[in-house]
């Protein structure tokens, strides 16, 4: 049976339905190819890292925050002293934002938001540089580790529940009444004397403010103030005399004639005493000269028998002393 050469409906249908899924197709292609710059011109950079911990073949290259290419290719180098450069990054950037990314421009790892995937993220530079061209470096800086970041959270937490945990331990201590502090939350009598206690300091206080006793006139009469102050004054003018070059007790303070008189008379009882002790000279010989010692000793003491016997009869020796004419 020969088929018909004319176009059914249904299959005319079917075509069309076909047409557009491909006509759709080639739209979301186009428009996602835009979106990620697949059809743009681009040229390659170069970016050294010492690791790329969570950045892959195919990854995204942002701009001042925005797409503007992919990392083609992650290389290792060869293990040598320089441990900043394990990894060779080549990136393929949109030509269109060649101007952006200069030589003072710098590159890092961060992360799209905060559990998101990394990128390679180049800051725009400054038109006091040039731009870089096909097969330039791009200085690396480093990236925040948000690994670490983690690593120093979890310890604060670990300190948080062990701080947690030992308040646990001081309030119920304190809920079971042991310590100062529990007694005080717990104990009705310690609580009843410390209330009685604070009475009492009221009622001092109260007497203290009292006006006709000693601290309450200390407090509100201003007598003791102004003797006070005149006291202060006198001290003051006492001290201002004390100072000045006028008066014997200036003079004692600034005037070195005293000094140099009493550094004479030092000098001056210094040498009488060597004179003295030197064992020459009558007064010498009085202080260390026993035979002189004994004789003046004797001559003493028969001065004094004659003075005792002239007291006893003074006729004994007045006679003849007195003539009468």
């Amino acid at each position: 049976m020969r088929r018909s050469p004319s176009i059914t409906w249904d299959q005319l249908r079917v075509g069309l339905v076909i047409a557009l899924a491909v006509l759709v197709l080639g739209v979301a292609i186009y428009k996602l190819g835009q979106a990620a710059n697949l059809f743009a011109k681009r040229y390659e950079l170069i970016a050294f890292l010492p690791d790329a911990n969570g950045i892959r073949e195919g990854g995204s290259v942002m701009v001042a925050g925005q797409l503007a290419g992919t990392v083609t290719k992650i290389q290792f180098l060869p293990v040598d002293a320089d441990t900043t450069r394990n990894l060779r990054l080549t990136l393929a950037v949109d030509a269109g934002v060649r101007e952006q990314i200069r030589r003072d421009s710098h590159g890092k790892l961060r992360t799209m938001g905060l559990l998101g995937d990394k990128v390679f993220d180049i800051s725009p530079g400054t038109p006091r540089t040039q731009p870089l061209q096909e097969g330039d470096t791009i200085t690396v800086v480093p990236a925040l580790d948000y690994e670490a970041v983690i690593a120093q959270a979890s310890g604060a937490v670990t300190d948080m529940v062990a701080l947690t945990r030992d308040l646990r331990t001081i309030t119920g201590g304190l809920v079971k009444g042991e310590g100062t502090v529990g007694q005080l939350l717990t104990n009705r009598t310690l609580y009843d004397q410390l209330n009685g206690t604070l009475g009492r300091a009221n009622a001092m206080l109260a007497r203290f403010q009292n006006p006709n006793g000693s601290v309450g006139r200390m407090l509100d009469d201003p007598t003791l103030y102004n003797r006070l102050v005149g006291v202060i004054g006198s001290t003051d003018s006492l001290v201002i005399s004390l100072n000045s070059s006028k008066g014997t007790a200036g003079l004692l303070m600034r005037d070195t004639t005293l000094y140099r008189n009493m550094v004479g008379i030092t000098r001056g009882a210094d040498s009488l005493m060597r004179t003295l002790t030197n064992g020459q000279g009558t007064a010498s010989r009085l202080l260390t000269d026993q035979t002189l010692y004994d004789q003046l000793n004797k001559l003493v003491a028969d001065l004094s028998a004659v003075v005792a016997d002239v007291r006893r009869d003074p006729r004994r020796y007045t006679k003849g002393m007195v003539k009468v004419f």
